[in-house]
């Protein structure tokens, strides 16, 4: 169980947890790793350590998390219970597991918040596979412009998230809050390239219906129940191929996408390199549009978030204590300089 070892029988979950952490580019290929930072890493130990008591069952993912937005680091959000938690901290993480994912009760210094939007997650984690770092952002993009385009901000959000690969069932973006059959749960979507964003995106956030070419399965559901949501989605579509169990995948070099292997995540290598020129050319436009900004005297205070520096790897409280005794060493200095010249 966890956001970067997702097994097949813990992809099958009851309950998602998503923990709102800085971004892609500083995650490692484990984020439950040791020498991770402690909140994720220790979450991810607290819910192993109580798995046994944990009804329902509980996979963890990482998501990109800002802080000031609704995505705030340590921001934790449950689904399909639709329910946020904000600002866990590392001291909090044993009592916010046994209060609410063993006991199912709440967790009360965190008051919990519904949620009211619809929320799709795309898979960046690059540092786990490279195309999931290549694809995610620009399906990102392309999931921002469609909710500009019909007006649905604070409606929708859009957000990276760690691997959420690993078996048959999986994909590289999971949808969750959007009703369909009047039921509020995640969908699964494999092999989502830009293209496929427009029409994924009114098909299933609009209209309400699953774009069944891409589908690959329902969170919440057994492998068995997943099988019979396979056949009756064949059934419907007239026995046409689904997007889910069973479809092909790009093996020619010996590789698997993530839909169908542990250690690989997310889009067909037959257009990587197609994918990786645009995700250039995204950059160099962007690039183009700081300087603009900055030569008109607006780009003053930009902040350049997708470039990763030390401070990145630092957790709050760790910045806070350097600080701190950067401050008491200078105070020491300067009462000892007192000193010394009242002498």
């Amino acid at each position: 169980m966890g956001s970067s070892d997702t097994s097949s029988s813990d992809f099958f979950c009851r309950r998602h947890v998503f923990l709102c952490y800085k971004n892609p580019a500083v995650w490692p290929p484990r984020i439950e790793a040791a020498e991770f930072d402690r909140l994720p890493r220790l979450l991810h130990a607290a819910i192993n350590a109580r798995k046994p008591h944990i009804k329902k069952e509980t996979c963890l993912t990482i998501c990109e998390g800002h802080d000031g937005t609704e995505t705030s680091n340590g921001d934790v959000l449950i689904f399909p219970d639709m329910i946020r938690y904000r600002r866990l901290t590392h001291f909090d993480v044993e009592t916010f597991v046994e209060e609410v994912l063993v006991k199912e009760g709440n967790w009360l210094p965190g008051n919990p918040e519904s949620l009211k939007a619809s929320y799709v997650f795309v898979c960046s984690h690059g540092s786990r596979d490279r195309r999931c770092g290549v694809f995610g952002p620009i399906l990102v993009s392309r999931f921002r412009e469609e909710i500009e385009l019909h007006d649905l901000l604070g409606k929708v959000l859009i957000s990276s998230c760690s691997h959420i690969g690993g078996n048959n069932y999986a994909g590289n973006v999971i949808i969750f809050g959007s009703s369909i059959n009047r039921e509020v749960t995640g969908h699964l979507y494999g092999y989502v390239t830009p293209d496929d964003v427009p029409l994924l995106f009114r098909q299933h956030i609009i209209q309400g219906e699953i774009f069944d070419s891409l589908w690959r399965g329902q969170i919440g559901l057994s492998e068995d129940e997943q099988k019979k949501k396979q056949e009756q989605r064949l059934q419907l579509n007239g026995g046409r191929n689904l997007g889910g169990m069973g479809a092909g995948c790009c093996q020619t070099d010996g590789e698997s996408c993530c839909q169908d292997n542990e250690d690989s995540c997310c889009c067909q290598n037959d257009v990587l390199e197609e994918m990786t020129e645009l995700s250039a050319d995204n950059k160099r436009r962007e690039n183009v549009n700081v300087i603009s900004r900055i030569n008109k005297g607006k780009g003053a205070s930009l902040k350049f978030s997708s470039m990763p520096t030390w401070l990145d790897s630092w957790e709050q409280e760790d910045t806070y204590a350097a600080f701190a005794v950067v401050c008491a060493a200078v105070s020491v200095a300067i009462a000892y300089s007192c000193y010394k010249q009242m002498r």
